[in-house]
């Protein structure tokens, strides 16, 4: 029996699709697809996946063609399945010749005319729904994010806000986009808004443009209050539009692995969860300005919460601060988050320096992952016995940012108005614990 090999993306399938598998079937008698999963496209930079896995592999499987669907999931993987299913023949598409040439040490390679005049990114430029991305505020992490959109599929950004208009223009002239001083002129040119200004901005900023019936993605934090978050997320239901928190480390990769890992029970029941986070700063900055929203718990406490509520819940029962307070804000805080059965802690610091890492203890062992660990690309399980230990190694592509714009244009795209990555219930518990700093309450300051 002549076994042939084949792989690809398949995302939203197409007669080019169909036409290869056809070809390549008709090769030999038993046909092997390889579909790549979403965490090994994610780490080739491909960000444009419309289709997940498992609907791609069932598409796949429609067709006819394959007698058996595997997952391709790591770099080098075509040679070791070659040589587990005794392929005869690797068949790939001809866009793709002279690539897998090194392959023929292991069987015959065949390279397969493709279908003239289609292709899934024709597709998904065709169908795409969002095209125009504006940018509300210009200052650092604005700058970081057009980068980052710009290798995200389908998405573009276009415009830029600010009611600076100098400051505005120049960015607009950096980055050769338009620029707005007048946001009415701004939002009416845009599918969908970043927002980047200081904190306590966002909400105005966020209400006006879901108003306009635009999607929204908002710095962290997006409020620093229960009630403004509560309303922007039902204002957005009303509209129909999509919000999302950017809170970058929860649409990393590793990061949402580390978290699968431990629920699966890698370090038995957690009943620990301790994470820092911190920077050296010097006023005059947003960070030290309690005008717009500064202090460590509302730059920090974002990002630090995500890994407790996504470990231990939002069921807690106590949460308690010590904070040492300097020009009116908090330069240092410590947290304290109770639990029935678990507790956890969080230091944060803007002008107090901490390590920086995370540490997730459980009745088997611990997970460790090093600062800087929001920008996570290695942890370790840890266990008794070193022998059982286990390191974990991934790709950490530019800032981050663009995970959580491929997360965006995907909810926007697919018509999906909640995130499993970030849910709306976590992004409210967020804003109740930043809201109970902010008021004073259970705060003891040192």
């Amino acid at each position: 029996m002549k076994k042939v090999i084949t792989y690809g993306t398949y995302d939203l399938l197409h007669q080019g699709h169909i036409n290869l598998l056809r070809r390549a079937k008709e090769l030999g008698d038993y046909l092997i697809v390889g579909v790549t999963s979403d965490s090994f496209d994610i780490g080739r930079g491909k960000l444009n996946v419309r289709n997940n896995v498992l609907e791609r592999v069932e598409a796949v499987k429609a067709t006819g063609y394959a007698d058996e669907v595997i997952i391709e999931d790591y770099l080098g993987q075509k040679i070791d399945d070659i040589q587990k299913y005794e392929v005869d023949i690797f068949a790939i598409g001809s866009d793709w010749v002279g690539k897998f040439d090194y392959l023929n040490e292991y069987c015959k390679v065949v390279y397969l005319p493709r279908t003239e005049g289609i292709s899934s990114t024709q597709l998904r430029a065709e169908t795409q729904l969002i095209s125009r991305l504006g940018i509300i505020g210009s200052g650092r992490i604005a700058k970081r994010f057009v980068p980052e959109a710009a290798v995200v599929n389908g998405v573009e950004v276009t415009a830029v806000y600010n009611p600076d208009q100098q400051e505005c223009q120049a960015f607009a002239e950096k980055f050769g986009i338009d620029g707005f001083s007048d946001f009415e002129l701004f939002i009416n040119r845009v599918d969908a808004v970043y927002i980047a200004t200081p904190h306590k901005s966002h909400f105005e900023y966020a209400k006006r443009a879901i108003k306009y019936g635009k999607h929204v993605l908002c710095e962290v934090p997006m409020t620093l209050s229960l009630s403004e978050s509560k309303e922007l997320f039902d204002l957005a239901e009303q509209q129909g539009v999509v919000l999302l928190e950017a809170n970058k480390t929860a649409y990393c990769p590793a990061f949402n692995h580390l978290v699968t890992l431990v629920k699966s029970g890698v370090v038995g029941q957690v009943v620990d969860v301790r994470a820092s986070l911190s920077k050296m700063v010097h006023a005059p900055i947003r960070e030290l300005d309690p005008e717009q929203g500064g202090g460590a718990m509302n730059e920090h406490a974002s990002i630090t919460l995500l890994p407790i509520l996504k470990i231990l819940g939002l069921d807690y029962s106590t949460v308690g601060f010590h904070s040492r307070y300097e020009g009116g804000v908090d330069v240092f805080t410590k947290m304290v988050i109770n639990y029935p059965h678990a507790t956890a802690a969080i230091t944060l610091g803007v002008g107090v320096k901490t390590e920086g890492d995370l540490v997730i203890s459980g009745t088997k062992g611990y997970v460790y992952v090093p600062a800087p660990w929001w920008l996570t690309e290695y942890f370790e399980i840890r266990h008794e016995d070193q022998s059982k230990n286990k390191k974990y190694f991934y790709s950490y592509d530019g800032d981050g940012l663009r995970y959580e714009i491929q997360e965006f244009v995907s909810m926007i795209i697919n018509h999906r108005h909640r995130s499993y990555k970030l849910s709306k219930r976590e992004s409210l518990t967020m804003a109740t614990i930043i809201e109970m700093s902010n008021k004073g309450t259970n705060v003891t300051r040192i």
